[in-house]
C-alpha cells in the first residue's frame, strides 16, 4: 500500500469533489424519474424540505455552510451547552411528573420513582389536582436534601412555596442543599388562562419569591419561563422561543426593579420547552434557546457565568396521540433522546397514556426507564454537545434563533409579553400558525402514525382514570391527531348504536399487481376516520354488484391502475350505483376521463395530498345518518 507523504491527509491523492459535481450527478437522477431540472441548483432545491416558521432543510451541507461562531461548551454563547462537561459527569437531571389529586397514591408514585433512577420530582397542585396542603404528604419519606423539587402550583405557587420551605425547615435540610424550583410563572398562567388582571399582584409575589430565595436557598429557583402553553397552542419553534424570550426579559426587569442584582435575577430562571419527535428540531431548539438568552444576558450587563440558560424539556402533549397509544413510546424517546443531545439539563418523558388520562404505574415506568436506558446503555450523555460539528444542526441552530428572535422583537415592540397575551397578538400569531399545521395533518403531509397512517380499528381502548382539568380560557391546547380521532369517535358511537362500523366496499379491479397500491392507500385512508373497509378482486361488474349488496356498505370505492380504470371504471361504477350505492369514489386522479367517469356514476376522487380530514367527514355525514336512521326504523 502507498504511504501518503507525511502531513498530507489520506485524501489527498483523490481528486477534489465539488458541490457542482454533486448537483450535476442529482440533476442526471432526477431526469430519469420523470423531473426536469433547469441545472443542478434547480435539482438541488427540489430536494429542499421546507419546515416551519420559513426554514429550510437543504439535502447536502458542508463546511461552506458556516453558521455563527457557536463557542465552546460551557461558555458563552452557550450554544454548545451550558456546562463545559456537559452531562458527562451525573447525565441529565430526569424529572418525572406527577399529578395525581390523591396525595397517598402521588407518595407512593414519587417514592418509586426516586428509588428507580429519577434525579427530581415535578409536583402539579392546586385547582382540581393535588391539594397544595397536601405537599407534606406527597413527599413523605423523600429525602430533600437529595432530590430536587419542581413545583407547579398555579396562581397559588405562594402558598406551595411555604408549605416547601417548611418542610425544608422541620425536616432540618440545610438551605445550601435545597434544590428545585417553586414554578411562578404569572406571564405563562395569563396565557393559559386567559386572566391579565391578576398578572402585576402574583408577579410582585414571584419577586418576593425570588428575593428570598436568593438570599437563602441558592439551589432553589423561584420563576419558570414555561414555553409549554405556547408550543401546546399550536407554535412554531421560532414562536415558542420568542414568547419564552419575552417572558424572560419581563421577568427579569421586575426582579431586578426589586433589587436583585442582573446576575442574581438570571439565576432565579428556568426555562420550560417541548421536545417533540422531530429530532433535528428540537436539537437546534435547545441549542437557539441558549444562545439567544445569552445575547439577552450579554446586553443586560450579566456576568458570563450568570448567562447560561437553565433548561427543562418536557416531552410534547401535541404529538401525543389516544388512538394507538403505544406508538408514543417512540415518540417519546425520540423527543427525549434530541433533548438530551440538544444540553437540557433536566428531562421529562411523559407517560404513554398521557392523553388518556392519569397514567397507571407501568406507563410511568415506561417513562423513566425511558431515559434511563438512552443513559445508561445508549451512553448518550457521555459525549459533550454530540451534536457539535454537525454542518446541519449548527446552521438550523442558527437560522431558528434568528427567527425566534424576530419574533421576540415584535413583541418587544408590542409592549412585552403581557401587552402581546392581553392584545391577542400571540394568540392570533399562533392560531395561524396551527392552521397552517392543520392544512398539512388534513392531507396527511404530516402523517400521524397510528392514526391518520395505518390506523387499527380493532384495537382494544386504553381506559385511564381521568385527570385534573387543566387551566383553560386562554391559549387553546391542540394535538396533531385530534380531527381523525374526532372521526373514530364519530364511529365508535356507530359501533355502540347499531352493532357495526360504518363500512365502504373497495372494488379491486383486475389482478393484485394493479390495484393493491390504490387498494392499500384507500384502505388506510378510510379506516383512518373509523370506516371499515370490505372489498372484492375481480373485473365483472355483475360480481361487483352482487359483493356490494351483500355487504352492507353504502359507499364504494374503485382502486386500479389508470389502465385499468380506463377499461372498466365507468362499467363498475354503474354496477355499483344500480346495486344501491349512495356514493361511489375512485382512488386516483381522473385526467381527462373525469367527465366519462362522472356520467358513469362517479361521485369524488381520493388521491394523496387532498384533504383526507374533509373527505372522511363527508363520508361520516352521510354513512353515520344512515345508519342510525336505519337502527332508527328497526327499534
Amino acid at each position: 500500500m502507498k504511504v501518503p507523504p507525511e502531513g498530507l491527509p489520506l485524501a489527498a491523492e483523490f481528486p477534489a469533489a465539488h458541490r457542482e459535481q454533486w448537483q450535476q450527478l442529482v440533476e442526471g437522477v432526477l431526469r430519469k424519474s420523470g423531473a426536469q431540472p433547469e441545472d443542478g441548483a434547480a435539482a438541488e432545491q427540489a430536494l429542499t424540505t421546507g419546515l416551519q416558521d420559513g426554514l429550510r432543510a437543504r439535502p447536502l451541507y458542508t463546511a461552506e455552510d458556516t453558521a455563527a461562531e457557536p463557542g465552546y461548551p460551557g461558555f458563552p454563547p452557550f450554544v454548545r451547552g451550558g456546562r463545559p462537561q456537559g452531562s458527562v459527569v451525573a447525565g441529565w437531571d430526569v424529572r418525572q411528573r406527577h399529578a395525581d389529586p390523591d396525595r397517598r397514591r402521588t407518595n407512593e408514585a414519587v417514592l418509586a420513582d426516586l428509588e428507580h433512577g429519577v434525579g427530581s420530582i415535578w409536583l402539579e397542585l392546586g385547582g382540581e389536582g393535588l391539594p397544595v396542603t397536601a405537599l407534606p404528604e406527597a413527599l413523605t419519606g423523600v429525602y430533600l436534601d437529595l432530590a430536587a423539587v419542581a413545583l407547579d402550583a398555579g396562581p397559588e405557587f405562594t402558598d406551595a412555596a411555604e408549605q416547601l420551605f417548611k418542610l425544608y425547615e422541620e425536616r432540618e435540610v440545610s438551605p445550601g442543599a435545597a434544590a428545585g424550583n417553586l414554578g411562578a410563572d404569572p406571564l405563562g398562567l395569563q396565557a393559559r388562562t386567559g386572566q391579565a388582571d391578576r398578572t402585576p399582584s402574583l408577579l410582585a409575589e414571584a419577586t418576593a419569591l425570588a428575593a428570598r430565595c436568593a438570599a437563602a436557598y441558592p439551589g432553589v429557583r423561584a420563576l419558570t419561563v414555561d414555553a409549554l402553553p405556547y408550543h401546546e397552542a399550536g407554535a412554531s419553534p421560532a414562536q415558542e422561543l420568542g414568547c419564552s424570550l419575552a417572558t424572560g426579559v419581563a421577568y427579569l426587569r421586575a426582579l431586578t426593579v426589586a433589587g436583585l442584582s442582573v446576575d442574581a435575577a438570571l439565576g432565579q430562571l428556568e426555562f420550560r420547552y417541548a421536545a417533540d419527535a422531530d429530532q433535528f428540531l428540537t436539537i437546534a431548539k435547545f441549542r437557539a434557546a441558549r444562545r439567544l438568552w445569552a445575547r439577552v444576558a450579554e446586553v443586560s450587563g450579566a456576568s458570563a457565568e450568570a448567562s447560561a440558560q437553565r433548561q427543562h424539556a418536557v416531552t410534547s402533549r401535541v404529538m401525543m396521540t389516544a388512538r394507538d397509544p403505544w406508538v408514543n413510546m417512540l415518540r417519546t424517546t425520540v423527543a427525549c433522546l434530541a433533548a438530551g443531545v440538544g444540553g437540557a439539563d433536566a428531562v421529562t418523558v411523559l407517560p404513554f397514556d398521557s392523553a388518556l388520562g392519569l397514567p397507571d404505574a407501568f406507563a410511568r415506568r415506561i417513562a423513566r426507564n425511558t431515559q434511563s436506558i438512552l443513559l445508561e446503555e445508549s451512553h448518550l450523555a457521555r459525549v459533550i454537545d454530540p451534536a457539535g460539528g454537525s454542518w446541519y444542526v449548527e446552521q438550523l441552530s442558527e437560522e431558528l434563533a434568528q427567527a425566534a428572535w424576530a419574533w421576540f422583537q415584535e413583541i418587544e415592540r408590542a409592549g412585552g409579553q403581557r401587552a402581546a397575551l392581553t392584545d391577542g397578538l400571540v394568540g392570533e400569531r399562533i392560531a395561524a400558525t396551527w392552521a397552517e399545521r392543520s392544512v398539512r395533518l388534513a392531507k396527511r403531509r404530516e402523517p400521524v402514525t397510528g392514526v391518520s397512517e395505518f390506523p387499527h380499528l380493532g384495537e382494544q381502548p386504553l381506559v385511564r382514570e381521568p385527570a385534573p382539568a387543566a387551566p383553560h380560557g386562554g391559549l387553546p391546547q391542540v394535538r396533531r391527531a385530534e380531527a381523525y380521532e374526532t372521526l373514530r369517535d364519530r364511529s365508535d358511537a356507530v359501533l355502540a348504536a347499531t352493532g357495526a362500523r360504518p363500512t365502504l366496499f373497495l372494488a379491486s379491479i383486475g389482478t393484485a399487481a394493479a390495484h393493491t397500491a390504490r387498494t392499500t392507500f384507500a384502505a388506510n385512508l378510510f379506516q383512518a376516520g373509523g370506516i371499515a373497509t370490505t372489498s372484492l378482486e375481480s373485473v365483472d361488474p355483475a360480481a361487483f354488484a352482487e359483493a356490494f349488496a351483500a355487504s352492507g356498505a353504502t359507499a364504494a370505492c374503485l382502486c386500479s391502475s389508470d389502465a385499468l380504470y380506463g377499461e372498466h371504471a365507468e362499467a363498475v361504477a354503474a354496477a355499483l350505483k344500480a346495486a344501491g350505492a349512495r356514493r361511489v369514489l375512485l382512488a386516483g386522479r381522473p385526467g381527462e376521463q373525469r367527465a366519462a367517469y362522472e356520467a358513469a356514476g362517479v361521485d369524488g376522487f381520493v388521491a394523496a395530498g387532498g384533504d383526507a380530514v374533509a373527505t372522511l367527514t363527508g363520508l361520516l355525514d352521510e354513512i353515520t345518518d344512515e345508519n342510525i336512521a336505519d337502527e332508527s326504523k328497526v327499534a
